[in-house]
């Protein structure tokens, strides 16, 4: 069995959590997948949108807890493997981040701990009707320390503290109001409504939505006065683009555009 699908459709790549026996676990095997597959779709300029999701009754249940257990088992009670472990899932969160095509994840079920970072991280994000998402670790003595960055950059500070200490659930319904995911579907429409986004994504210019994503990432970083500055180059480069000058064309003349990329 494969751990993790891609299909391909056009310019949207589907991927698929492939481990559904665990709720989709941020396992050994399951990072080493999502990060291969990630560097192979950095380089692939024929994918415009990647969209993510879970086989089964879950998206993502966060860390393999039976594998951090057994890691304990080391004669340093288990430091470098844990180490080892948190470093490589920073590392495949920050390649979502980094690669060029917009990330959305498609979640249904439950996405708790690490599988609510997951969440967090992707560009955008669409669940079902009846999800729940949490950053629960809290409840079994371990404070989600690393799934806290991302949650604490989408949803406001009280509310992300809240989440990661009482250890409690939240409700799709609520997860769209707080801006953690960004729209919800029916259960039967989950495939439908994410198709529809990635396909309204996948129709622009590929380069000028890379251009804009990258930027979107670094400006939040920066002082008012610097991130004009930083997009006001940004955008000068996106506009010597070939694609933009026919994009602009296409507009004035009330036709479709021809892209090349």
């Amino acid at each position: 069995m494969t751990i993790l699908e891609r299909r391909d459709a056009g310019a949207i790549a589907y991927l698929r959590m492939n481990a559904p026996e665990r709720l989709n676990a941020l396992s050994e095997e399951m990072l080493d997948a999502l990060q291969a597959t990630l560097d192979d779709l950095k380089a692939d300029r024929s994918i415009r949108v990647v969209v993510l999701s879970g086989a089964g009754k879950a998206f993502c249940a966060g860390h393999d807890l039976k594998q951090m257990q057994a890691g304990r088992q080391a004669e340093d009670g288990g430091r470098a493997y844990f180490q080892d472990l948190f470093d490589r899932c920073a590392r495949m969160m920050q390649s979502i981040r980094a690669l060029p095509q917009p990330v959305i994840a498609q979640v249904h079920g439950i996405a708790t701990a690490a599988g609510c970072q997951l969440v967090a991280t992707c560009d955008l994000a669409v669940a079902a009707e009846g999800t729940r998402f949490g950053v629960n670790g809290v409840n079994i003595g371990l404070f989600c320390s690393t799934p806290m960055v991302a949650l604490s950059r989408n949803i406001t500070p009280k509310k992300a503290f809240e989440m990661l200490t009482t250890g409690g659930f939240v409700e799709a319904a609520e997860a769209e109001r707080l801006g953690l995911i960004n729209r919800v579907a029916p259960v039967d429409g989950l495939d439908d409504a994410t198709r529809a986004l990635a396909e309204t994504l996948a129709a622009k210019l590929g380069a000028a939505v890379s251009i804009g994503k990258e930027a979107f990432y670094k400006q939040a970083l920066m002082p008012l006065d610097e991130a004009y500055a930083y997009t006001g180059q940004v955008m000068a480069e996106n506009m010597l683009l070939k694609d933009t000058a026919e994009g602009i064309a296409a507009f004035i003349e009330k036709r479709p555009p021809d892209w090349q990329q």
